[in-house]
């Protein structure tokens, strides 16, 4: 309850109501979501209308029936979707595995700090597509190769996100567990990895989105196999309808995936 004592009556008038900054119910969302997709939806339909335009784009009807067709052809599509799932999850994961604790060193340390931090920020501002030649190279066009590039760009991501994370942490707590005795692996799993884990489910969200945005260029090593090869040899006989189909299905199994960290952020971290 809000007690207003003695304010004048036109100032009374002028208080704002306090804005409502949560998401919303469950039903809302779902709405505002349907309402998006309907809207996207019928922007490209009527984008494919525009005769300049639907020569290289095509319309939902058109990817609609590509789908089908790929999908009841000889289950090639669905194996796409598996070989690079596949691709993306191991060079992910192993750039997971790896990005902690560089991440969580870098952040305690401020000598490996000074020594590892110029590296990650150079190798962050190449594009990954520059380093196929080199990986061909080193590795060959097998899937080890696709594994590296994929690996590479997740790894910076992740690493400069979780590093931030470690720096986030309110020394107060530090110092008191320093006054009572902690020894630094105590800091590390009762203070350090507590504090920064909801940086690691972001960094995690973020390295996800990487790897699906680095799988064109890592299935540009050899393959005939993948949604990346599937891209690009339907660019070649132009036909759009596939080459839609396979970035709309990337985009659609990439959003899945970061819904799911998503969920897991909200389930362990609820105690924020």
């Amino acid at each position: 309850m809000v007690i207003l004592g003695n304010i004048p009556e036109d100032m009374v008038e002028k208080i704002r109501r306090l804005r409502d900054f949560s998401d919303g119910s469950r039903r809302r969302k779902a709405l505002l979501t349907v309402v998006s997709l309907a809207g996207g939806a019928a922007l490209w339909y009527l984008l494919t209308r525009i005769p300049s335009i639907n020569t290289f784009l095509a319309g939902p009807r058109e990817v609609l029936g590509a789908l089908i067709a790929e999908s009841k052809a000889d289950g090639r599509y669905f194996k796409d979707i598996s070989i690079s799932l596949q691709r993306v999850l191991i060079g992910f994961g192993l750039a997971f595995l790896c990005a902690i604790p560089v991440g969580f060193l870098m952040g305690w340390y401020p000598v490996v700090r000074a020594l590892v931090e110029p590296w990650i920020q150079f190798i962050r501002t190449i594009p990954p597509i520059a380093l196929i030649p080199l990986v061909i190279l080193a590795l060959g066009l097998g899937e080890s190769a696709k594994h590296t590039i994929i690996f590479l760009s997740a790894f910076t991501v992740m690493v400069v996100t979780i590093y931030q994370g470690v720096r986030e942490v309110d020394k107060i707590y530090v110092k008191a567990a320093y006054t009572f005795g902690a020894r630094d692996w105590n800091l590390l799993f009762d203070i350090m990895i507590p504090s920064a884990f909801p940086y690691i489910l972001v960094a995690a969200r973020l390295g996800i989105a990487s790897s699906f945005t680095t799988l064109i260029a890592a299935e540009m090593t050899g393959t005939i196999f993948g949604l990346g090869a599937r891209i690009q040899g339907a660019q070649q006989f132009m036909n759009t309808q596939v080459v839609l189909l396979g970035i709309i299905t990337i985009g659609f199994v990439g959003y899945a995936l970061d819904k799911a960290l998503l969920l897991a952020e909200k389930k362990l971290t609820n105690w924020k």
